[in-house]
């Protein structure tokens, strides 16, 4: 086996045991991040396991070194390079440009070719309908409210949490009309995505402020939020006083008990998905989309929070899902309007 050197001080072990190799680039969360990149994570060692891939990451650490692990899978031939958040869509772009050749696949992002309009052949653009499973978790979180005031965190201030962050607050004005629900983001760089820190600093804001259940789309840095559920700790009757819902990964047993619910995005089966494709001589480029329709988004129950959601409220967001599903409610996506 051979190294092939990164210049951003990763090397990358190039095996020469299986057919297909799969290069992975992560965003500076991590792939240890128990949200977004570890879902991806998830998706690609299932599809090493199955699959009988040679799989290869970079954590790149940040934002410069993106492009250079990039090229370098790429450089090699990979059979599929995968680039992880909608911040390497412009570095992707420009790598996809430059190895016609090779195909890639971005998880949030969306690649066009030179017209700006239609879809790019060698890069299929992994993306989802994060307001619909957002909209289940803020029917869920106003049903569970006893302050009439939810929070919302988001990571970076960007169209795509926005979608996020509408769903969510459609989905609770469906159970209350007059529920308040109050956002912060944590910054407007890719450092807002593992910031614990100041997501803790916000979400105790907002609690203080009324909120009794916080929704996070913040990455890494959402797990401030709940860390400053926990600090609150229980009623008389052994129920948390706050409640925080995870995002991405299904997070409910980060902290459990105070883990309300968990909007899962489906993202390690998108990646696998992409991945079998081109082991099958299947891959297609351009939009693959992952909805509720597909199980591509979704809330999480479990053992860790079914004592948490009443069977008379599961039923309730379940008929919500249906009809999301069949057109009858819909969700407004704050991307396209």
């Amino acid at each position: 086996m051979a190294l092939l050197s990164v210049s951003c001080g990763s090397n990358v072990t190039e095996r020469t045991d299986c057919t297909t190799n799969v290069g992975i680039v992560f965003d500076i969360g991590g792939k240890n991040d128990r949200s977004f990149n570890a879902a991806a994570w998830e998706g690609v060692q299932r599809a090493e396991k199955e699959l009988n891939i040679c799989l290869h990451d970079i954590e790149p650490g940040n934002p410069t070194s993106i492009e250079p692990a990039m090229r370098a899978f790429a450089e090699r031939n990979f059979d599929l390079v995968i680039g992880v958040g909608f911040a390497q869509g412009p570095i992707m772009q420009k790598v996809a440009d430059d190895y016609p050749n090779v195909k890639f696949a971005i998880v949030d992002g969306v690649i066009f070719e030179a017209d700006g309009k239609t879809p790019k052949s060698n890069v299929a653009s992994l993306v989802f309908r994060e307001h619909e499973g957002s909209y289940l978790v803020g029917l869920i979180a106003a049903s569970k409210s006893r302050t009439g005031v939810l929070g919302f965190l988001g990571g970076m201030d960007i169209p795509l949490i926005h979608k996020f962050n509408k769903g969510f607050e459609e989905g609770a004005k469906s159970v209350n009309p007059n529920i308040r629900i109050i956002t912060n983001y944590v910054g407007v760089t890719d450092h807002a995505w593992n910031n614990p820190g100041k997501g803790k600093e916000l979400a105790l804001n907002q609690i203080a402020n009324g909120a009794d259940v916080i929704f996070t789309a913040a990455g890494n840095s959402g797990l401030g939020a709940f860390d400053a559920a926990e600090q609150y700790g229980l009623n008389a009757d052994g129920e948390p006083n706050r409640f925080v819902i995870g995002v991405d990964s299904n997070q409910n047993m980060v902290k459990p008990g105070y883990v309300l619910t968990s909007m899962v995005k489906r993202v390690d089966n998108a990646v696998f998905d992409v991945i079998e494709e081109v082991r099958e001589g299947r891959f297609v480029g351009g939009f693959h989309v992952f909805g509720l329709d597909k199980d591509g988004v979704a809330y999480a129950l479990d053992e860790h929070n079914r004592s948490l959601i009443s069977d008379e409220l599961q039923k309730r967001t379940e008929e919500a899902r249906a009809k999301i599903i069949s057109g009858e409610i819909k969700v407004t996506d704050a991307m396209a309007n």
